[in-house]
């Protein structure tokens, strides 16, 4: 993700009041002169323990995506649609982030009917892993359409003319067509959202959008770009850990948010490793986050506005509760004069055991392979730890169950995406990207009808759930809007769901949320 310096408020406002031309609008093909790779179908009886059965079929291809009329990306996706429902069954489109995730996160770790069999405490499991039918699914309220974006998953570009062999480093533009970038990506989600909807006479079908990290970035401009510009009415919107903002994300010696946003997070893992000093025994999680808000927000913030203009005493004194409150060594808080990295603190909190924290679930902990090595030169325990455990899971259920036949890698996360994402055409070089949040505001007020639930958990250090708490509280919504907008936590990081108690209660705020959405009785 790129960091980069706000435009002016004002500037940002009349960029963003304009219609986005940043992509080309797509024209229909003239001809159907190119065939997307065959796909597969299966059909399964879903009743996990507590629920009815339920029979479903599977369908899993590629769409072929158009510019100018030429074939420019096969999207994969995987629907799970209810034998013999009405064309008025609610449909969810779900996606991950990265930019550069596959769909499998949430897919068989979540949200979809199948998925990888986990230790309740989110730990890392024994390889094989195994399927199982998921209990915590959605299927029960709503069919679900798992999406690819282009470059992950199955879903590939397609080269034009003249490009055949370009990775996706090359570059976007004349002779080849770009979708690793911000307005391109959505444009590309929402053309295939229209597309489905069409091809399966779902037009009828209230429609929710779903999305993990970047994926919540995604929810949060579709808010108004899929209502906007392809007509698209919605009946929910769920944000999974996401960054609504792209700016808080990087620290710097002259910034603010990241600092903040991220001092709850850690004082709740320093309270998990039994290394919180600032509260007394029997304090709840909750709490000390309260209190760790509080700090980061007053003289916190001011500490780190007014940096070497501070009091020295009032610095002491504020250095000294931060070394308290995130469980470091006052040493190590005097030698970054008071602004703790996210990367600094994970290897410094359980340093003495030679342990690392886990940046996505700061509960988690791996050793530390080069304990004499600067930086930290081993992978992180929650995220490249779990990749072999979903790459296995999402392969077994597409390959095995459901019957796809190809020769491609699952690309479960794609660096290479990651790395070549840029921003749009037509951003001046010191244009910060637009975040999501005042296209969220635009869309609820779009909508009167819209909701929006926004869950995290509470000891993810990436995308920390104060930020959403922040920026809630910065949206200036009226007292009805704001009653549509609900803020969950739970235990757990970034895939918080990846613990069964977080996942189970997850699925039954989610499925009070779409009860909600969808007007169902209590």
């Amino acid at each position: 993700m790129t960091d980069a310096d706000h435009a002016t408020a004002d500037h940002a406002t009349a960029d963003r009041a304009r219609p986005d031309t940043t992509t080309p609008r797509r024209r229909e093909p003239v001809t159907p002169s190119y065939e997307a790779p065959e796909g597969a179908t299966t059909s399964i009886t879903w009743a996990p323990p507590g629920h009815d059965a339920l029979a479903v079929t599977a369908t899993a291809g590629w769409t072929v995506l158009r510019r100018e009329e030429s074939p420019a990306a096969e999207v994969f996706s995987v629907a799970w649609v209810v034998d013999d429902a009405p064309a008025d069954r609610p449909v969810t489109f779900v996606f991950n982030g990265g930019p550069g995730a596959s769909a499998a996160y949430l897919h068989v770790g979540a949200i979809g009917p199948r998925r990888i069999d986990l230790p309740s405490d989110g730990s890392l499991p024994a390889m094989p892993v195994r399927v199982v039918d998921n209990d915590a699914s959605w299927l029960p309220q709503t069919d679900l359409v798992f999406v690819d974006p282009v470059g992950t998953g199955f879903s590939r570009r397609i080269p034009a003319s003249g490009t055949e062999g370009k990775d996706a480093k090359g570059a976007s533009g004349s002779g080849d067509h770009g979708y690793y970038e911000f307005a391109a990506d959505l444009s590309a989600m929402r053309e295939f959202i229209g597309r489905w909807l069409s091809a399966n006479g779902r037009w009828s079908a209230p429609v929710v959008i779903a999305g993990e990290s970047y994926g919540g970035y995604r929810v949060g401009r579709l808010v108004r770009s899929l209502q906007e510009d392809e007509g698209v009415g919605l009946a929910g919107a769920v944000m999974i850990s996401p960054a609504l903002e792209l700016a808080p994300l990087t620290a710097t010696d002259y910034s603010l948010e990241a600092f903040i946003d991220t001092l709850p997070t850690m004082a709740a893992g320093a309270l998990h490793h039994g290394r919180c000093r600032a509260v007394g025994e029997g304090a709840t999680v909750d709490e000390v986050m309260a209190a760790a808000a509080e700090f980061a927000t007053g003289d916190y913030a001011t500490f780190l506005a007014r940096g070497a203009g501070m009091d020295a005493d009032a610095r002491d004194d504020v250095l000294a509760r931060l070394a308290d409150l995130i469980g470091l060594e006052r040493a190590v808080i005097d030698r970054v004069h008071g602004r703790i990295t996210i990367a600094t603190w994970v290897r410094e909190l359980l340093r003495d055991e030679r342990r690392v924290v886990g940046l996505y679930d700061a509960t988690q902990v791996t050793t530390d392979p080069f304990p004499d090595r600067e930086p930290f030169a081993g992978a992180d325990p929650t995220l490249a730890g779990i990749t072999p455990a979903f790459t296995m899971g999402v392969n077994q259920v597409l390959r095995g169950e459901i019957g796809i036949q190809s020769e491609r890698r699952y690309e479960l996360i794609s660096i290479d995406v990651n790395e070549a994402w840029k921003v749009d055409e037509d951003v001046h070089a010191l244009e910060i990207p637009p975040g999501a949040t005042d296209d969220l505001r635009y869309g609820l007020s779009l909508n009167p009808h819209l909701r929006v639930l926004i869950v995290h958990g509470r000891h993810d250090l990436v995308t920390p759930s104060h930020t959403s708490v922040r920026l809630r509280d910065l949206m200036r919504l009226d007292p009805d809007t704001g009653d549509r907008v609900d803020l969950r936590t739970y235990d757990g990081g970034h895939m918080f769901y990846a613990l069964a108690d977080s996942r189970s209660a997850f699925a039954t705020d989610a499925r009070a949320f779409l009860a909600t959405c969808l007007g169902e009785p209590d």
